[in-house]
């Protein structure tokens, strides 16, 4: 979930940052919410924490700090939220962006917040710790050093017994860090590992897509799924070269009914995201697909989509899967239930932060939806608007090779 700058190959255990070490510097851009941290006052005890807005975990964990922050601000703790991985082109962009999603949606926030594009706090405290992902919470104690490194959820146990001073020392933080590190290492490798396998395939890959030279995108996806069977990414495309681009439905078929089977048996709602866009994109042409067996498969992963992701959820994969779920009802005739999901689909991408022209391409397809779905004529206006308060799509990792 977070940009990797350096393999674990490339830090060496001397420089692993664990309990006990003293913590890093602040180096970040700017300050857009909040008083500036510009060192760590002996007394106080911080909480870092590595966020983004385009992460429905982070989202959900700053109401948690915001709790925290609150309960023990008489007791010398201050939280700093680091956003350090937000999706765009440039440091201005970003900033903007993430300004605006502030202003809109965090207005009482009570701590404060750094801005930082360069990757210099991911080089200084995420890839030192072996932190691979967000959000990721650090906690420098009164002296200075790292008493917690680890996911925010575990603050609640950890955090009073910080400020008592009985964590640091005991059996359950040194397991605890020990087991991050461990783990850490483990993932940095099969990131590392993975990526030297992805770059080729992708360099055939994407001139293949372009020229629709069908045959070669679907050699370099079979390729890449004999080397990474269960890498959702080339699933997705090895079912949608085969039924939409080639439209071999003998072989596409059998294909993506396993998808179907293992995203439910996953229950991953980006893997039952990537299913049901094979099967109710309102883009796509399904003329030649079996209608009972793709409303049954569409109604399965409707369903289970909202079991794990209710509209009234703040999980941000509503972006990838409400528009292909809302199609799946408005087709079985649920028209009422089809307006809800792809209104509930707006608001969320109104709020998300995204490049104007990838978000207005989003939004345009899913006005034009509401709009059939309304039996309505799309207006001009709304054609060609998008949404204020965006900023360009960056991949997690700043590659879109990575994404996969």
């Amino acid at each position: 979930m977070t940009s990797l700058t350096l393999s674990a190959s490339q830090v060496g255990a001397a420089n692993v940052l664990s309990v006990g070490s003293r913590a890093p510097l602040i180096k970040v851009e700017d300050w857009l919410r909040g008083q500036p941290v510009t060192k760590f006052e002996p007394g106080k005890v911080y909480i870092v924490e590595f966020w983004a807005t385009w992460s429905g975990i982070c989202i959900a964990s700053m109401a948690n700090l915001v709790i925290l922050q609150d309960k023990y601000r008489n007791n010398g703790v201050e939280a700093v939220g680091i956003a350090a991985h937000e999706q765009a082109l440039t440091a201005d962009e970003a900033r903007a962006s993430l300004d605006a999603w502030l202003t809109k949606n965090m207005p009482n926030l009570n701590y404060a917040i750094a801005f930082d594009y360069a990757d210099e706090m991911n080089k200084l405290w995420m890839d030192p710790s072996f932190s691979v992902g967000i959000p990721t919470s650090f906690v420098v104690d009164r002296d200075g050093r790292l008493a917690f490194i680890g996911h925010p959820t575990q603050l609640d146990n950890a955090l009073p017994k910080i400020m008592n001073g009985s964590w640091v020392v005991s059996d359950e933080a040194k397991a605890l860090d020990a087991e991050r590190i461990n783990t850490g290492r483990r993932r940095k490798r099969e990131l590392s590992q993975k990526r030297a396998l992805v770059e080729p395939i992708f360099a055939r890959l994407e001139p293949a897509v372009k020229s629709k030279d069908w045959a070669a995108a679907l050699s370099a996806v079979e390729e890449a799924l004999a080397a990474m069977p269960d890498e959702v990414t080339f699933r997705g495309l090895h079912a949608e070269l085969l039924l939409h681009k080639m439209r071999d439905m003998g072989a596409g078929l059998p294909v993506l009914r396993q998808l179907v089977r293992d995203a439910i048996d996953k229950k991953s709602l980006v893997w039952m995201s990537v299913a049901i866009r094979q099967l109710f994109d309102p883009a796509k042409d399904y003329s030649g697909f079996p209608h009972a067996e793709r409303f049954a498969m569409g109604k399965d992963l409707s369903e289970h989509i909202l079991a794990a992701n209710p509209p009234q959820g703040s999980e941000s994969a509503k972006f990838l899967s409400y528009g292909a779920v809302a199609q799946y009802y408005y087709e079985a005739g649920k028209r009422d239930r089809a307006i809800e999901l792809a209104e509930v689909a707006l608001q969320w991408l109104d709020a998300a932060p995204a490049s104007d022209r990838a978000k207005r391409d989003v939004v345009h397809g899913s006005l034009q939806a509401l709009a059939s779905y309304r039996s309505e004529k799309l207006s001009h206006e709304e054609c060609c608007s998008a949404p204020q308060n965006t900023a360009p799509e960056k991949p997690e990792s700043r590659s879109p090779r990575e994404a996969a």
